[in-house]
């Protein structure tokens, strides 16, 4: 309604404007080869802007004329390039949906239609890539190489080909590349961090993880864990060396990851050595509350170096409760026990957890207390046999492959943090540990199934 009466409106105002126009008193005189004319004042304003009106409109007319062939010419690129972006955009869903041969060719077509675009050279490298036609995509890969638009994503293309041709070496010289031109490159930053962590070059990964973005809560987490890992695996390659570097490592890894066993492990072990009892007992005491890890417990047992079996089962009972409220606990507070020849106390430790579905430590300790205790051989061969068919305990696990002591990368993958302590989900080779005559180095339990884990008998 108000577009309909704007209407109205003008065309009032237009028809009165017309009117009062005409209406003007006056004659002109014209006079054009021998013919005179006295129209009134107002008729000669309207046919003179009525004379204007047509000569714009034969000049429009003229114009557009003249300017047909280019008009048309303009046309037909217009349409080419949409024919050119149609075909790139239908050959990148035709990659993604696994049609390399068809990506190809609307590619080709693409670059046809749109000359140096460089977005149709790469699809039909990536074509040519999935196609297995190495040389080809080589080629596309260099030609976009020295335009800087696309070099980082050419080195992309030249680090996928050398990974799927197994060319290890060249692919990481891509990736350094590609991460010199762009440091928030993730799959070129991630690639030159595995290669340095499999090197063990700790301090110029902890500097590359270091100078990573983190901007969510979630990513600042995984950068202190990271962080936390390759400290820690410095302080493990130093502890026998540079013991002192090596406790400053460890450290540092606990104050990103207050929790972290393995760091605690090397930082209180490196504590006991020093003479420093205390501070060992004091960081494996609250990290035993907060994880309950049994290497924690054995490590507080034993971190007097000397220590009787009974001072050292005296300190197990002081850090565990009784009835202990875990396996974990119950384990290491039996072994305490039957190392001091307590054998009623780690009885009574592993009543709770030597009932239904025993676990092979459990199996394995109860043997030793029948053996040890009521001499009855039948009894201990029994357990034995039960351990065989016994349920797992925890150990540091990755990749199909069981440890006694954690590593900072998988010996299958090289990925970094790949141990975790958990119940293998099924039987693996074993990773052996070479035996140490320090109780404070090494853990209570051992991943070979009948292998049975004892400490140094004191008296």
């Amino acid at each position: 309604m108000i577009r309909l009466a704007t209407w109205i409106v003008g065309a009032l105002l237009i028809a009165g404007a017309i009117a009062w126009i005409i209406s003007l008193p006056g004659i002109v005189t014209l006079d054009v080869a021998g013919l005179r004319m006295q129209p009134r004042l107002g008729t000669a304003i309207f046919m003179l802007l009525a004379a204007l009106a047509i000569g714009i409109f034969i000049w429009a007319i003229v114009r557009r004329l003249i300017s047909a062939p280019k008009f048309f010419a303009r046309r037909m690129r217009q349409k080419r390039k949409e024919q050119g972006v149609e075909a790139l955009s239908d050959g990148f869903i035709a990659l993604q949906a696994g049609d390399a041969n068809l990506a190809r060719q609307l590619a080709r077509d693409a670059r046809s239609k749109l000359p140096g675009n460089a977005a149709a050279q790469l699809l039909e490298a990536r074509a040519d890539l999935a196609l297995g036609d190495m040389p080809a995509a080589r080629e596309h890969y260099r030609a976009l190489i020295s335009n800087q638009k696309t070099a980082l994503a050419a080195l992309s293309g030249l680090y996928d080909q050398a990974r799927a041709q197994g060319r290890a070496d060249a692919a990481l010289t891509f990736a350094r590349k590609a991460s010199l031109l762009s440091p928030n490159a993730g799959w070129a930053s991630a690639a030159v961090f595995d290669d340095l962590t499999r090197k063990a070059a700790w301090t110029e990964a902890l500097a590359l993880v270091s100078n990573e973005p983190a901007a969510t809560r979630e990513q600042k987490a995984a950068k202190r864990r990271k962080q936390a890992v390759i400290e820690t695996a410095q302080a493990q390659a130093l502890e026998t060396s540079d013991p002192l570097a090596a406790l400053n490592h460890a450290l540092a890894a606990l104050k990103l990851l207050p929790d972290f066993v393995p760091a605690t492990l090397i930082a209180a072990r490196i504590h006991a050595h020093r003479g420093e009892g205390r501070k060992a007992m004091s960081l494996l005491r609250r990290v035993w509350r907060a994880t309950g890890h049994p290497d924690v417990a054995t490590l507080y047992a034993n971190a007097v170096p000397g220590a009787s079996a009974v001072d050292r089962l005296k300190r197990m009972r002081e850090l565990v409760e009784s009835p202990p409220p875990t396996r974990s606990a119950a384990i290491v507070l039996a072994r305490a026990a039957i190392d001091a020849y307590e054998w009623s106390a780690a009885r009574n430790a592993l009543a709770n957890f030597a009932g239904a579905a025993p676990t092979q430590t459990v199996c394995l300790l109860m043997a030793e207390i029948e053996e040890g205790q009521n001499a009855d051989q039948g009894k201990a061969r029994e357990w034995l046999a039960r351990a065989v068919r016994a349920p797992r305990d925890p150990v540091w696990t990755t990749d199909g492959v069981t440890a006694d002591e954690w590593e900072p990368i998988s010996p299958i993958t090289g990925k970094l943090d790949a141990f975790e302590w958990k119940v293998p989900t099924s039987a693996v080779a074993v990773k052996p540990a070479p035996v140490s005559a320090e109780p404070p180095h090494r853990p209570i339990e051992t991943a070979t199934p009948l292998a049975l884990p004892r400490q140094n008998n004191e008296a």
